[in-house]
């Protein structure tokens, strides 16, 4: 590694300054701003938006975690594409590596990385298939490109090399008239959607000295229980 790379001293300034979000550096997140039906909706809406409007590169974008059959974790970013009362939503190939795993282990993590705002949110809980209707629905918005690509890939499979992969792409797309083609590419039967049904949703807020902030929600039973945790 290049001794220009000082890891162990590689430091950011947490809470020296107002940052872009409507808590600024005055105001310490706190369980009491966890309210509502569930408790954390509301406020994963409002950071949600703020890190949108502070453009955030992929704002949606979340970091998640699942187990294999071996007990051994992985992590790779997905982007949310909804986030309701039920939990967070996500589109992959169902036989795609946290496809399998999810198979074998029905629970995962997701962490939302605003760094640029001081601010991460932590989701844990169950994940279950979405109805096919729900899929059906986002497929028809996806961008036609992505469609095909969604067809011609094997996710998570090895290939022999980027121009391999380029002409099953472009089989993909031409069996159903072309990019600019206007024949409906239909879902593939091992691609849909995930709901992460969450029993613990974590609000992160950096401050300085790395005294930083943490709410939780936590379901216990049928009801949510709020508490602030020490950093």
């Amino acid at each position: 590694m290049s001794e220009d790379l000082d890891l162990a001293n590689m430091r950011v300034g947490y809470g020296q300054a107002a940052t872009a979000g409507a808590d600024g550096v005055a105001q310490h997140l706190d369980p009491a701003w966890l309210t509502g039906d569930p408790p954390w909706l509301a406020l994963f809406q409002r950071w949600l938006a703020e890190a949108v409007a502070a453009r955030i590169p992929e704002p949606n974008a979340m970091v998640l975690g699942t187990v294999d059959e071996h007990g051994h974790p992985a992590t790779r970013t997905v982007l949310c594409k909804g986030a309701d009362p039920g939990g967070v939503v996500f589109f992959t190939d169902y036989e795609s590596a946290k496809g399998r795993d999810l198979a074998v282990n029905p629970i995962g993590a997701v962490t939302f990385p605003w760094i640029a705002l001081e601010r991460q949110v932590h989701f844990r809980g169950r994940v279950a298939k979405v109805d096919p209707a729900e899929t059906a629905r986002y497929w028809t918005a996806r961008p036609r490109g992505s469609q095909l690509s969604a067809r011609a890939s094997a996710q998570s499979q090895p290939i022999a090399s980027r121009a391999a992969l380029e002409a099953a792409a472009q089989l993909s797309a031409t069996e159903l008239g072309g990019v600019d083609g206007t024949v409906p590419v239909p879902v593939p039967p091992h691609w849909g959607g995930y709901r992460l049904e969450p029993v613990s949703v974590e609000f992160w807020q950096g401050r300085a000295d790395r005294l930083h902030n943490r709410a939780v929600a936590v379901r216990e039973g049928d009801r949510w229980v709020t508490r602030r945790l020490q950093p």
